[in-house]
């Protein structure tokens, strides 16, 4: 199997940021413009988003979160958030984890694109980090954080070890 140079293969977690350079307000929104394109069950879209990139929110975030050091560098986070209201709902449960972990992976993939680098921080499904966050950002408790990207400029360039493709996860018409 080829690799090529587009996003999906290319991007990394990144890090670390160059504090000097952040990103713009345009590129910002450029990144959420991708992640509303993201798919979602029904066609809900029960995403919503904290954006933060002044000081005193971002320092909020880092105590709520115990693993996003590099954010303070980087000097953006986008918290993708799901309305717990206006998700698909089934007797299984909800389906907006689902629909925001499309939405996180537009952004991620889209600020590569982009020239950005981001690392994708993990909220949910931890119940004692969703309630610091929401705490912290002022979330209503109908409305989860799902996952905390930051997004900086990159000050690394990480590469991909060896291919991921392995043939052997793969089952044809049937396990």
């Amino acid at each position: 199997m080829k690799n090529n140079d587009s996003a999906i293969f290319t991007r990394r977690s990144i890090r670390a940021y160059d504090a000097s350079k952040k990103a713009t307000k345009e590129q910002i929104e450029d990144l959420l413009n991708a992640g509303m394109h993201a798919p979602s069950a029904m066609n809900k879209q029960p995403w919503e988003f904290v954006v933060a990139t002044d000081a005193n929110a971002i320092s909020a975030i880092m105590k709520a979160h115990p693993y996003c050091e590099s954010l303070k560098d980087a000097g953006t986070a986008i918290i993708v958030c799901g309305d717990l209201d206006k998700q698909f709902q089934t007797q299984d449960g909800g389906y907006y984890a689902y629909d925001c972990s499309a939405v996180t992976q537009n952004i991620l993939l889209r600020a590569k694109e982009l020239g950005l680098g981001t690392c994708w921080c993990g909220i949910a499904p931890e119940k004692e980090r969703i309630a610091e966050m929401q705490k912290a950002l002022g979330i209503p408790k109908n409305v989860e954080p799902m996952s905390l990207i930051i997004v900086g400029t990159p000050a690394e360039n990480p590469t991909l070890e060896e291919p991921r493709y392995d043939a052997k996860k793969v089952h044809w018409q049937k396990w």
